[in-house]
């Protein structure tokens, strides 16, 4: 097992532990509760991994429950966390310079229990808050200009949609429709635009409504890490066969005779599929001079080398930035760009915090966004 992989599990497993042990300590005011707690912390904890693992096996009803559950645990258990060991740190210091009202230690396993209420309440809030900003798709407008030949170009750039069950029709209506009100020139897709094996996608119809999609010059996708996860070659072999994607694996195109397209394989390659994808000046090699640069690369690492290499726009994603506060602390210390636009030198940078989400469909403290760019020439 991948180390990455080992670390995650461990670390999930030792989190729910202490959230476990600490939420049945602050039931012991309703004891007769405690059990049935144990089943669902149990069930949910462990939800997403089985509906994954068991996928072809498990009937939809029983999938689409698991994943569901399962995504919003993993919110539950970040959120669970951080309340606990505030929690424990407070009683800590309390330990040693006694601040705490007396009467709460009156009946103190009546005040877990109100605490243990309290928190899961506030979860339950922000849970609701984080749904309802996910399911509102914002439009970010970005205007680059590269040179002064008077040709403008209508570009819709999004990442990490991550269909599956949890951004599944409903999402994808909203979005195709939201698209095509904006009447791009292009699409692109940055990467991690599904979440699901081929087959999965093809069982239950998740793809189909990006036939809807129009455009002039097409739409054009890059492998993301969750591709390779799910199986990279059938997953890009089935959604160029079903929904009109062409997807640039180390490849360029020439848009309208103005524009080079160049789509990087996600570095996840190297682990999935044990090779190396192409550097950037590899893929510029056989390119004629004279032409504008637009490169996508699913993670937004190494943004020197787009530099050197003279690009004029990289398009990432990748990050969420974060996907849930706090967790954009994390990537704004990982990335040079956890969301946003920057220059360097002569290159323009976007990184979006994607459309969609994954694990639990929430977003705190970021948008769900597609980017319409408008691309001077």
């Amino acid at each position: 097992m991948n180390i990455f992989f080992l670390v995650f599990f461990v670390l999930y497993a030792s989190v729910n532990l202490y959230i476990f042990v600490r939420s049945w300590q602050a039931l012991e005011f309703v004891h007769n509760w405690r059990y049935l707690f144990a089943l669902f912390f149990l069930f949910s904890s462990v939800a997403y991994f089985i509906a994954k693992i068991f996928s072809d096996k498990l009937p939809f009803s029983l999938y689409f429950l698991a994943v569901w559950v399962g995504s919003f645990w993993f919110f539950v258990v970040l959120y669970g966390f951080l309340s606990v060991l505030v929690i424990d740190f407070i009683r800590i210091l309390n330990s040693g310079f006694h601040f705490l009202p007396k009467f709460l230690f009156s009946n103190l396993k009546l005040t877990k229990f109100l605490v243990f209420t309290l928190v899961f309440s506030i979860i339950a809030l922000c849970g609701v808050l984080g749904y309802y900003n996910r399911s509102s798709i914002k439009v970010k407008e970005l205007k680059i200009e590269l040179n002064q030949k008077g040709k403008e170009y209508k570009i819709v750039f999004f990442s990490d949609l991550h269909i599956s069950v949890i951004n599944n029709h409903k999402f994808l209506d909203k979005l195709i429709e939201k698209i095509n009100e904006l009447h791009p020139d292009v699409i692109l897709i940055g990467g991690d635009l599904v979440d699901e094996k081929s087959n999965i996608l093809e069982k239950y119809g998740l793809v189909g409504k990006f036939k809807e999609l129009k455009t002039k010059y097409g739409i054009f996708a890059i492998t993301g890490n969750h591709e390779y996860i799910n199986g990279a070659n059938y997953i890009v072999e089935y959604l160029e066969r079903n929904c009109n994607i062409k997807f640039l694996r180390d490849t360029a195109v020439l848009i309208n005779d103005s524009f080079y397209l160049i789509g990087r394989e996600d570095r996840s390659i190297r682990f999935f599929a044990n090779r190396n994808r192409k550097t950037i000046s590899e893929l510029l090699k056989n390119l004629p001079q004279g032409y504008s640069t637009i490169l996508l690369d699913h993670q937004p690492l190494n943004l020197d080398e787009a530099v050197s290499a003279g690009i004029d726009l990289q398009l990432s994603g990748h990050t969420h930035n974060g996907q849930i506060f706090p967790l954009n602390f994390i990537t704004n210390l990982v990335y040079e760009v956890s969301w946003g636009y920057k220059r360097k030198g002569n290159t323009h940078f976007y990184v979006s915090s994607g459309v969609g989400t994954w694990g639990p469909p929430l977003k705190i403290g970021n948008n769900a966004e597609i980017v319409l760019i408008r691309l001077n020439l």
